[in-house]
């Protein structure tokens, strides 16, 4: 069970249900995505960030498992959050042209167009580059839980301007999340979490790193898929840090469950459960994501951020909706992997036409 830690000044607010058991029983006949990246300064701290990732596929089957896909991501981030170094096993060498490149905003665009193999598969790798702005923008909470107050405005820029008004649900106008001259609040309303593996089932997530007292932030994907005459999809993202307690504390952690249509893959049920979040206001995104029924998951990527803009949706709810567009494929990969008697065979992915 998580443990209770003492956080100054932080009121829990009703609106979110709490920390989740991150790693449910495997179904027989699913597909499981998980996915890691860990963030530290293995130097001096808000120095250059390092970051190692690490995503998986698996299938099991009534007879065992099988990995179908595993890739690792290891990356450099320097001043200005640009990328100083950055590779992958297996090696793509296209990669490199990200090296000297900011990482936030564009770079996503720009790393898919480098590698769209990668972006047409579906693959771990793509989700783990699409993932690699987040985790540098979410860093910023190490500073929250392990600087004090001094330490920070000596050692991490200033946001000058204040924070931007309505860009995401928990910063709307009125929210408990602004202070005086539009400045963020720091005191987040955090949770200690429990551990992602399960001693019962190791191999229920792909191996990460391991536990540290050292300052490090973590974002955390898990999404099962299985099928009878649906898609379903169980999904599970959370972003944790260390904290100087030795208790690891979540700030972002959101539930998706979701139905599609085999052949189409369009969205019959979508309920996003918001776990963990900052602020009170946080949690109101979680309605909004009604407006993406009947769109079909394989254009999410896009789809999430044209229909849940500003203050309709949250920054890291979009990520783990957007995260969902790589579902058909899964599923088509599930498919192709079952005996003819457990599904039906098809050439064409599940959920693409």
């Amino acid at each position: 069970m998580p443990l209770d830690i003492p956080l100054a000044g932080r009121v829990y607010t009703s609106a979110v249900s709490g920390p989740c058991d991150p790693t449910p029983d495997r179904r027989a006949n699913s597909i499981r995505r998980t996915s890691t990246l860990d963030f530290d300064y293995p130097e001096e701290f808000g120095a250059v960030g390092r970051v190692r990732g690490r995503a998986r596929d698996l299938i099991t089957t009534a007879d065992g498992t099988r990995t179908v896909a595993d890739d690792v991501l290891r990356a450099m981030i320097g001043e200005g959050r640009v990328y100083e170094s950055l590779f992958t096993f297996p090696d793509r060498p296209a990669l490199q042209a990200m090296v000297g490149a900011r990482g936030p905003g564009s770079s996503r665009r720009a790393m898919s167009a480098l590698v769209p193999e990668e972006r047409d598969g579906g693959t771990p790798l793509y989700l783990l580059l699409d993932d690699l702005p987040g985790i540098a923008l979410v860093s910023g909470q190490l500073g929250v839980e392990w600087l004090t107050q001094a330490q920070r405005a000596e050692r991490l820029p200033r946001r000058t301007g204040g924070v931007k008004v309505d860009m995401c649900t928990g910063y709307q106008e009125g929210s408990n999340a602004i202070a005086a001259a539009n400045e963020g609040r720091m005191t987040h309303q955090v949770r200690a979490v429990q551990p992602l593996v399960r001693a019962d089932d190791p191999i229920a997530w792909h191996a990460h790193q391991p536990e540290t007292d050292e300052p490090a932030m973590r974002r955390a994907r898990r999404i099962d898929v299985w099928l009878d005459d649906v898609i379903h999809v169980d999904a599970f993202f959370q972003d944790s840090c260390t904290t100087p307690s030795g208790v690891r504390i979540a700030v972002h952690e959101y539930l998706l469950t979701a139905t599609a249509d085999v052949g189409s893959g369009e969205v019959l049920t979508l309920v996003a459960d918001p776990r963990i979040l900052p602020f009170d206001a946080c949690p109101g995104a979680a309605v909004n994501v009604d407006r993406l029924i009947g769109v079909p998951l394989g254009e999410f990527r896009q789809a999430v951020l044209d229909r849940l803009p500003g203050a309709l949706g949250c920054t890291h709810l979009n990520d783990a909706l957007r995260a969902l567009a790589e579902v058909p494929i899964l599923a088509s990969v599930l498919q192709r992997s079952l005996r003819p008697d457990d599904a039906p065979h098809s050439e064409t992915p599940a959920g693409q036409s």
